[in-house]
Order: C-alpha cells, then sequence, then structure tokens
C-alpha cells in the first residue's frame, strides 16, 4: 500500500510518522486490497484533526477526526476506517459459497411414467 502522509501546521516527526504507519497495519489485517492512502494531520489553535482516505479495489474510504490530542485524533480515525473496511469487505463478501460447501443438494425430480 503506498503511504501519502501530510501536515498543515504541524511539523511532522519520524515517531508522528511511524506511528500513523503502524495503526495503518491494521486496516491491512483485515482488508488486503488497499492501494493507497493519503493522510493529512493538521493543528488549529487547540483542534488536533486527523483526516484520512483509503482507495481500495471498488470504493474510497474517508473518515476524519478531531481531538486535543493528535495520538488520540489518529487512534479515533484508525478506529473509523477499520469499522468501514469491515463495512466494505462484509458487502463484498460472497455469501453463497457458505451454501455450497454445505453439499445442500436440490430435491430429486419425480420422473412421471406413462
Amino acid at each position: 500500500m503506498n503511504l501519502n502522509i501530510s501536515g498543515h501546521h504541524l511539523e511532522l516527526t519520524d515517531p508522528l510518522r511511524e506511528y500513523v504507519a503502524s495503526k495503518l497495519k491494521r486496516l491491512e489485517r483485515h482488508f488486503d486490497h488497499l492501494i493507497k492512502a493519503t493522510v493529512v494531520l493538521t493543528v488549529d489553535k487547540l483542534r488536533h484533526k486527523a483526516e484520512a482516505t483509503v482507495h481500495t479495489r471498488g470504493a474510497d474510504l474517508h473518515a476524519q477526526a478531531i481531538d486535543g490530542n493528535m495520538y488520540a485524533a489518529i487512534d479515533v480515525l484508525i478506529d473509523k476506517l477499520d469499522s468501514q473496511t469491515r463495512k466494505f469487505k462484509e458487502k463484498t463478501r460472497d455469501h453463497h459459497a457458505k451454501e455450497a460447501q454445505k453439499g445442500v443438494q436440490p430435491a430429486p425430480l419425480k420422473s412421471a411414467a406413462l
């Protein structure tokens, strides 16, 4: 997955970059078809805002979180993206495969004898 992290009114430190990258690994655990992730971290006075857009095969997932602490905002952001990823994966999953594995057999046809 390609990862692009940028900051507005914020100096991105290496620990902050590593924290975002390690948290985004959680999304790959649930859904391995992630193509690109763009994360924007912003500071406005006392508001720390984290926004992310994740491009997957078939959808773009977007979330944002605002908190008093940047690390807490990132945690909330990842929780939101994680739930969106699980929901998207559930939508794209083939639910009829379970029935085929159970061995559901159609009822035998009755032949009409004349």
